[in-house]
């Protein structure tokens, strides 16, 4: 498949050879069509995707036509009956769900590991057919358990699902989120502890979900942090720090800095959107994140 610039030089270059004002009126319609169709054209170093959730009072389909738009490759955290929506506008999804028990109950109680197995094998061989090769997953919370025996309790959970996932060609991406402001008692808040259990279960099929916001929330140095785990993530999500909101000069990080480092890791999957617009142009604020990450 030809790339967006490469489809976008042949268009020019037919135009410049026939020159403009000698094409039909309806050829040159069609070329400007077909230019707009393929997207906002982003300079390629990251590849872009957006967490639905952050946009609900938008409609699936014109999302993604605005997603389109902006030059988005994906749109995220959405389940299979949502699937073919994303497929009729060329875009993927970079992090499906739609399996699991939800951020709580996760695989470090023993007495969610059945319900969990069943979930994720059910979902497997849809996310094959679909093309797409991650989904996400949760540690669920401590309720008083320790560390090292919540680690022990995901890697036995998560192990049992490993040669599912090789024959499907599918990763499980565990979350790292705060603990402190948004999801209290939530075990997976730490990025070494989410790199203990990666070494645990000894899978490439496994690897975490680095979201910028929390971790900078519970740990801070996050430069250093995403340069020294690098190889146990998988994905990445934004946001501003505090508040969540809008990833521009009103809060505390410097995305460019941090998509710069993330490239230098050599990743070459996604980084999504994940914060929550503040302003009364959801989309605008949307396209000013991608910007604002899309480095040179």
């Amino acid at each position: 498949m030809k790339s967006k610039t490469n489809r976008r030089n042949v268009l020019k270059k037919m135009i410049a050879g026939a020159g403009l004002s000698a094409l039909p009126l309806s050829v040159t319609k069609a070329f400007a069509a077909s230019d707009r169709a393929l997207g906002a054209e982003l300079k390629g170093k990251i590849n872009h995707s957006v967490c639905k959730w952050c946009y609900s009072k938008i409609p699936l389909e014109t999302f993604a036509q605005e997603c389109q738009k902006i030059g988005l490759k994906s749109i995220e955290l959405l389940g299979p009956e949502e699937w073919p929506i994303l497929k009729k506008y060329g875009l993927t999804c970079a992090l499906p769900n739609g399996a699991g028990m939800g951020i709580e109950k996760g695989f470090n109680d023993p007495k969610n590991h059945d319900a969990l197995v069943k979930s994720y094998e059910e979902i497997f061989p849809k996310l094959q057919a679909a093309g797409y090769t991650t989904v996400i997953c949760f540690s669920g919370n401590r309720n008083g358990m320790s560390d090292i025996d919540g680690m022990r309790n995901c890697a036995e959970g998560l192990k049992r699902l490993m040669p599912s996932a090789e024959k499907y060609n599918v990763t499980l991406i565990m979350e790292l989120l705060n603990s402190k402001v948004n999801h209290r008692d939530y075990m997976c808040d730490h990025t070494a502890w989410g790199a203990g259990l990666c070494e645990m279960i000894g899978s490439d099929k496994f690897k975490l979900l680095y979201d910028i916001y929390h971790m900078q929330i519970m740990e801070g140095d996050v430069i250093a942090t995403i340069k020294k785990y690098h190889k146990y993530i998988g994905h990445y999500h934004t946001g501003g720090v505090p508040g969540r909101n809008e990833i521009d000069e009103t809060q505390e990080l410097y995305y460019p800095a941090i998509m710069k480092a993330i490239v230098d890791t050599g990743f070459k999957g996604f980084v999504a959107q994940e914060f929550i617009p503040s302003r009364k142009d959801d989309i605008a604020s949307l396209k000013q994140g991608v910007t604002i990450c899309d480095i040179t």
